[in-house]
């Protein structure tokens, strides 16, 4: 791996886990909340969570990350796109659970998302 390659990854590390929401391009800039987790970017869309329409049909989406402080671009990045199976990622469900800001009903939250949502693991690119 080289240090630029190396650096862009620790900025995609730290910019993730500083900052609780992210940039996607799908039809248009979408802004969307997250959690990092195991090397990847995950986040939950459909039912009565953010919608991120398009990114169900995409492979790849790319990805900006701001500072929390000011608003700069930090980093953007290409990342792989994957459906997350929620019943075997339980790990990754109670993590983003946590991160659920003013949940109607936070403690339904895996219930809900697994009958009315969709799971989603963003690997970035390297």
């Amino acid at each position: 791996m080289s240090d630029n390659t190396s650096g862009t990854t620790a900025a995609i590390e730290e910019g993730a886990k500083k900052s609780g929401i992210l940039w996607l391009t799908l039809d248009r800039p979408r802004l969307a909340w997250h959690a990092w987790h195991d090397g990847a970017i995950y986040l939950v869309s459909g039912g009565e969570e953010q919608q991120l329409p398009g990114l169900d049909a995409l492979d790849r989406v790319r990805v900006t990350l701001r500072s929390k402080d000011n608003g700069a671009r930090l980093v953007e990045f290409e990342a792989a796109v994957s459906p997350v199976d929620q019943a075997a990622a339980a790990d990754v469900v109670a993590v983003l659970a946590k991160e659920r800001l003013n949940a109607r009903d936070s403690e339904h939250l895996p219930e809900r998302w697994a009958r009315d949502s969709q799971v989603w693991r963003l690997t970035p690119e390297r």
